[in-house]
């Protein structure tokens, strides 16, 4: 008692009493902050456990490094890398987030075994609300790899044979009917643009006409809301209220609405409908066990293919159109190769002219090297896991973090690593890739869904590794190959201004886009 008694005697604590309550609450939340700060700061300096990776310093608790991560991913990676070497820690939303970069820190984290690592715990808070129940991580990992084999399937040569003439007439039937294109030339936001390219090139593609004609330009702005569903704070605030996650839940129920009428629609028609592709062919199949595919998930399915279409592909595809008018000279390029290879006529493109027009592929590889849609890859840790070649082991109560883009923008395997250089991909280039494993060469492995490339210790991994490596990747070549390729007949573009300077990156979702507006110049070829 005589210590309260002199506590409360005190001359300051005579002041505090003295003081309103809103102030003294003030008081006591500004000293609870600086309190939480010293013993926060304290705990890096001395508690340091010399088998876990060193972490990034942060100031405030439970915030760590969620800002200067969040506002440029790429760069706080390389800074801390630059500190600490390829395997470090920071706090991300109060959890401790191990990230593992370079070609072994990718094979380490998307070559885990099922048992080591699960994106399911990671992701299923920002995916089921946006694709729907029962599919991709809102299911057991075994369900999920049944699925993607039915995907799968349906993405085979012959089907993209039959794709190319279909994304080239919507590219221009877009071009003819689109207000901002009429005229010989003009300004355009480009991401715009290409969401709504994107969009219709991939619903005609892969899930038919039936669906195609359910989609315009409001329906690309659903798919927008639905992206925006991504955003990193909801890994903690799936559920709330929020502005973006009100329009996410409304535009999920309106475009799983669509295609649940589109299916009713089909299995009334029956037989006489013999358009194929993936819609039908969902409808059509059944798990190992015998159970037909639930008709709610195959749209959910079909929500979950082209989004993942939609928000990648849209970003790569705009990117390709800022650096071109970046770069005017190469889309000469790109129009002469076509001229040379295809003829000065040039016919309508056909599957097999893609791989005649090398450097229109190089324009996409090398775009994705530099622009990769997704700047980080998580998984939980299910067991403590030892980090080969060094003495670190992640606990259970981390989460891991791939970033594959840091390997493909490192000197030490693409030199001149900043610079846009498509010609790069040429054999015996002078930006040459030093160290990147061709796809013939790389090892395969069945997860359950056929045989697909290990790939994860490339420096260059756009689309993935491992068990959740992108199946659509394919498709998505040929669809902004076959995009590009039409752009180039149709128009030469450039940089408003007329220099070459290139817009920012936008990091607000967890899929990466240029900042908007994005405008180039368009002038349309004689």
């Amino acid at each position: 008692m005589g210590i309260l008694s002199d506590v409360a005697g005190h001359p300051l604590a005579q002041q505090f009493q003295t003081l309103g309550l809103g102030s003294q609450i003030a008081i006591a939340f500004a000293v609870f902050v600086v309190m939480s700060v010293v013993l926060n700061v304290a705990s890096q300096i001395v508690f340091k456990n010399p088998n876990e990776p060193p972490l990034v310093f942060h100031w405030l608790p439970i915030i760590g490094s969620t800002i200067t991560y969040g506002m440029d991913p790429p760069a706080f990676f390389r800074e801390n890398r630059a500190k600490f070497g390829d395997v470090f820690t920071f706090v991300l939303l109060g959890k401790k987030t191990t990230v593992a970069v370079g070609p072994s820190g990718n094979d380490f984290i998307l070559n885990g075994k099922l048992k080591d690592v699960n994106a399911e715990e990671i992701y299923t808070v920002l995916t089921t609300p946006v694709f729907g129940r029962d599919v991709v991580y809102d299911c057991p990992n075994a369900k999920l790899m049944e699925q993607k084999k039915f995907m799968k399937i349906a993405l085979t040569t012959e089907a993209f044979r039959s794709y190319v003439p279909i994304i080239s007439s919507e590219v221009q039937s877009y071009f003819k009917k689109d207000a901002d294109f009429k005229g010989k030339s003009g300004v355009v936001d480009i991401p715009l643009k290409m969401a709504e390219i994107t969009i219709f090139t991939a619903s005609h593609a892969l899930q038919g006409s039936a669906v195609r004609r359910k989609f315009d330009t409001s329906l690309a702005a659903l798919y927008h809301d639905l992206d925006m569903g991504f955003t990193p704070i909801n890994f903690m605030l799936h559920w709330a209220p929020l502005p973006w996650n009100r329009k996410r839940d409304h535009a999920q129920r309106t475009v799983a609405k669509i295609y649940m009428d589109t299916i009713k629609e089909r299995r009334a028609e029956g037989d006489s409908n013999k358009e194929l592709d993936m819609m039908k062919h969902l409808m059509n199949s059944s798990y190992k066990d015998g159970t037909p595919v639930p008709d709610h998930e195959v749209a959910h399915m079909l929500i979950a293919l082209l989004m993942a279409g939609q928000h990648s592909s849209s970003s790569t595809g705009s990117w390709i159109m800022l650096r071109l008018a970046q770069n005017p000279h190469i889309l000469e390029e790109l129009y002469e190769e076509q001229v040379k290879a295809l003829g000065a006529d040039l016919p309508p493109l056909a599957y097999e002219d893609l791989a005649k027009l090398p450097l229109n592929q190089a324009v996409v590889k090398e775009t994705l090297r530099l622009h990769a849609p997704i700047h980080s890859i998580m998984r939980a840790v299910k067991q403590p896991m030892a980090v080969p070649g060094t003495k670190y082991v992640i606990p259970t109560s981390h989460t891991l973090l791939s970033a594959p883009g840091v390997s493909a923008t490192d000197p030490l395997y693409f030199p001149n690593p900043d610079m846009w250089d498509p010609h790069r991909w040429e054999p015996n280039a002078v930006n040459a890739p030093t160290i990147v494993q061709s796809s013939a060469d790389e090892e395969k492995i069945d997860y359950g869904y056929g045989l697909v490339s290990k790939g994860a210790a490339s420096p260059y991994l756009p689309f993935g590794a491992g068990r959740h490596r992108c199946i659509g990747e394919h498709f998505a070549n040929v669809q902004l190959q076959t995009i590009v390729a039409e752009v180039v007949r149709l128009f030469k573009v450039s940089n408003v201004d007329g220099g070459n300077t290139l817009i920012g990156t936008d990091y607000a979702s967890l899929f990466s886009r240029p900042l908007e507006p994005a405008k180039i110049r368009w002038e349309r070829r004689d």
